[in-house]
């Protein structure tokens, strides 16, 4: 038996998870009179990760709200910038986002990744242990409830993700303070204390040396140096213009 019919109208932000006929304007919903408006908004395909105020008939409600007959539902994306409430701000990257978690590393700020595929669970898992926000391009992960938090991966383009968690979330920003490879904090180094990973040519032309204090990875400015420094002076004057 069907139940009560309500109107339901996305954000424009947010019809990429939209079946085409959703994706513009208020269109009719058949629901079964118990499910949450959370549950309703996910069955039509949009995670609540990227889901901002709900607005029914003019008046804020939570996802845990039961929609009545004929309410008109307004679904709007999350405000920019998001805050994450009771943990320090860090992420926690999927198995396809190597390289955006190399960037974030590159900033400073402090990203969990992993470089298997763990599963959904354990991802999930992991981002409650930790308190991390779990960034994803997977619609299914976003959806696990034991996330501490999430958010969708918009692009493909590692510099367009950048650029989106940047803007999304305005993460304090900290250049060359991590290690790319395990985001452990880089301490000075002498010459003497990484001599044991450098080539004869990197020896003879470089003296100014970091090293990770988890894995013991070291780092100078060789030849990437000019292509990561751009990088850092993007995302910083990119953050300098959300202030």
């Amino acid at each position: 038996m069907n139940g009560p019919e309500i109107h339901v109208e996305f954000a424009p932000e947010l019809g990429l998870f939209l079946p085409q006929r959703r994706r513009t304007g208020a269109t009719k919903v058949v629901t079964d009179g118990v499910s949450t408006l959370g549950h309703v908004i996910e069955s039509l395909g949009a995670p609540l990760t990227e889901v901002g105020a709900l607005v029914a008939d003019g008046r804020a409600v939570p996802v845990s709200h039961v929609p009545v007959a004929g309410e008109t539902i307004e679904v709007r994306p999350v405000t920019r910038p998001q805050r994450v409430p009771g943990a320090p701000l860090r992420f926690l990257l999927d198995v396809h986002l190597g390289t955006l978690a190399r960037r974030l590393r590159l900033l400073g700020v402090d990203t969990a990744y992993e470089s298997t595929d763990i599963g959904d669970p354990a991802l999930a898992a992991r981002s409650a242990a930790e308190r991390r926000v779990m960034l994803s391009r997977d619609r299914g992960l976003l959806r696990r409830r034991e996330l501490w938090a999430g958010a969708f991966v918009y692009s493909t383009r590692p510099d367009e993700q950048l650029q989106d968690v940047l803007d999304r979330f305005a993460p304090e920003l900290r250049p060359w303070t991590r290690c790319t490879a395990c985001n452990g904090l880089l301490k000075d180094a002498a010459k003497d204390d990484v001599v044991d990973q450098l080539e004869g040519g990197t020896q003879r032309s470089y003296d100014v040396f970091a090293q990770c204090e988890e894995c013991g990875r070291a780092y100078w400015k060789g030849a990437h140096h000019d292509r990561l420094e751009a990088i850092v002076e993007h995302a910083v004057a990119l953050r300098s213009k959300r202030r």
